[in-house]
């Protein structure tokens, strides 16, 4: 299978590093101006890992033209923008597999919605989602993560592309549910962080069984599975965003009790905006985001 990866920060990078030992050819593109693609492009490296010469790294984004399937692995908040930069191409026929964890800040809408209106009717669209971390992956320690799909053709042939020793993939059966559940949890990453930087973390067992519960309540009235939240995407991926030392999330919301300066990308700080549209929109109580939005936006006492 010919893939471009859209996207070489963290994880856009490890994906195309995955996607060529699994036996596919692998294209990598970053934006011109990005320091990640530049260092690349002169060294092969970031800080985590090396990139064989068998991936082809690319600045230019009609290289997707050449490719069969499409992995987008960016900021979830520029999805739109990069679906406006993809649409002079006409791209037909591919499949496009999203692996980001966010919800649109101003409406609430999932990642998957946003590439299925933007993109042509031929092209389907996945999700890839579930726990692991760039750091444990290229030391070989593995993993089990979701790949769903409105397409159950697309869903089969790719879990069966993608699988690995080091990844065991499963059918996802729920969007609505994987998608607002892997969201949601790095809200609870950072909740996880305040814990952290007011030294309560023994309330993070809490803290994991009720923030289940109330995303649980709003995928249900979203009309998927509340089951979902008890998956892969949402309370399996816990361990690598409420405890690891490597979840910008927690390390995010730490670093915001302990008014020390965080630069790297925590999706939740966006992500709990979004939510907050959908509990408006749905009528769900969602206290514990709620408490997450009032400390970073509405400076409410985190204690």
């Amino acid at each position: 299978m010919h893939i471009t990866v859209i996207g070489c920060g963290r994880w856009g990078s490890l994906i195309a590093w995955y996607l060529d030992r699994t036996g596919h050819r692998v294209t990598l593109y970053g934006r011109p101006g990005s320091r990640h693609m530049q260092r690349f492009l002169a060294t092969r490296q970031n800080d985590l890992l090396t990139l064989p010469e068998s991936i082809a790294l690319s600045t230019d984004l009609a290289c997707v033209r050449q490719a069969e399937t499409v992995v987008i692995s960016i900021g979830s908040q520029g999805l739109q923008g990069l679906m406006d930069q993809l649409k002079p191409l006409s791209l037909r026929d591919r499949i496009f597999v999203l692996c980001m964890k966010g919800l649109e800040q101003g409406t609430g809408r999932r990642l998957s919605q946003i590439a299925e209106e933007n993109l042509d009717p031929s092209n389907a669209v996945a999700v890839w989602l579930g726990p692991g971390h760039v750091q444990e992956f290229y030391r070989g320690i593995p993993n089990c993560m979701v790949i769903d799909s409105g397409n159950d053709a697309v869903k089969r042939r790719l879990v069966q592309e993608f699988s690995s020793d080091l990844i065991r993939f499963y059918y996802g059966g729920d969007m609505i549910g994987n998608e607002v559940g892997a969201a949601a949890k790095n809200v609870v990453g950072i909740a996880a962080g305040f814990l952290d930087g007011v030294e309560m973390s023994s309330l993070k067992g809490a803290l994991m069984s009720r923030g289940t519960r109330e995303v649980a309540r709003l995928i249900k009235a979203m009309g998927g599975n509340e089951l979902s939240a008890y998956g892969l995407c949402h309370l399996g991926d816990y361990e690598a965003t409420v405890f690891s030392p490597y979840s910008h999330n927690r390390q995010f919301g730490e670093s915001f009790i302990r008014q020390q300066d965080y630069h790297r990308l925590a999706e939740g700080y966006y992500t709990v905006e979004a939510l907050m549209v959908l509990r408006e929109k749905y009528g769900v109580e969602l206290p514990i985001c709620m408490a997450v939005h009032n400390i970073l936006y509405e400076s409410a006492d985190p204690r």
